[in-house]
């Protein structure tokens, strides 16, 4: 089995640390959303990928079992909660049950363009994806396990909820909205047994993001390996689809509430003043 970035997955055993459980990934075509549903399939999950790019998704699918025993593809857009609705129900029809939905479908918005410049078009077709898209996984989610008691609710948020400064206005918003969204919930949903928890990843060279930044990967993927605080290591896809792996299997039966940062230790400091620093070195050589 090949990985998203074409590398051939160890032929090894594994400990099938999902085996059982039905999960669904919501932008699960590409990205952090492929290498998740790639790796849930792995550890023996049942894996239904939603998304709205049609191609890709059955790509995914072919790729990764071509009988659809293991995976299947919907067509999702996540800003419509008929279409949600539809994703849980065309589910719990397929497999009976939902045990992980990884809310997981975002969008960056444009990078640059100070608030003055941003159209209320243009930061509520972020909030709607990245937020109101997470919420209504959430609750169709939420309307099948409450009453079997348990399953696991995840969210993707970003080191911008954490941070800010880098990333544009609706995208920091939505994604502290997400985590507050994971906090409340935890308490809630709780009760019934279930746990929600939210993953932040450092930046990541997706096609999303390159296109939003209008740089090659390559060269994105060299500027993050520079910011990295965390040096020797590189930061992938896989990275974050490990930490959904153990935020959704019963190695965390006791997290509930968590915001993981997955960043390096990035988030851990403020490089402005060093950075100034050498510039200035460099400026009087």
């Amino acid at each position: 089995m090949s990985t998203s970035h074409g590398t051939t997955l160890s032929a090894a055993p594994i400990v099938k640390r999902l085996h059982g459980k039905v999960a669904i990934i919501t932008g699960g075509a590409s990205g952090i959303g492929e290498s998740t549903a790639r790796l849930f399939v792995r550890y023996g999950a049942k894996v239904v990928i939603a998304d709205i790019q049609d191609d890709l998704g059955q790509s995914v699918r072919e790729d990764v079992d071509p009988t659809g025993q293991t995976i299947s593809y919907i067509h999702c857009d996540v800003t419509q909660e008929a279409d949600l609705q539809n994703l849980i129900d065309s589910t719990i029809e397929k497999h009976g049950k939902i045990d992980i939905m990884y809310n997981n479908a975002g969008i960056p918005g444009a990078f640059g363009r100070s608030i003055v410049d941003t159209s209320f078009e243009e930061f509520k077709k972020v909030i709607d994806v990245n937020l109101l898209g997470s919420f209504l996984g959430a609750k169709h989610a939420a309307r099948v396990m409450i009453p079997a008691k348990k399953g696991c609710i995840l969210f993707t948020s970003s080191v911008a909820s954490v941070i800010a400064g880098e990333t544009p206005n609706a995208y920091t918003t939505s994604k502290h909205a997400i985590v507050g969204l994971t906090k409340n919930l935890c308490v809630e949903l709780g009760q019934y047994g279930i746990r929600v928890n939210c993953i932040s990843p450092f930046a990541l060279a997706t096609p999303l993001l390159t296109d939003a930044v209008n740089m090659e990967a390559s060269t994105l993927e060299a500027a993050i390996y520079e910011s990295a605080v965390l040096k020797g290591t590189f930061i992938t896809t896989e990275d974050i689809a490990e930490a959904a792996v153990y935020l959704s299997s019963d190695e965390s039966k006791y997290v509930n509430g968590l915001n993981l940062v997955v960043d390096g230790g990035y988030t851990t400091t403020n490089p402005t003043f060093s950075m100034s620093v050498k510039a200035s070195l460099k400026q009087n050589l």
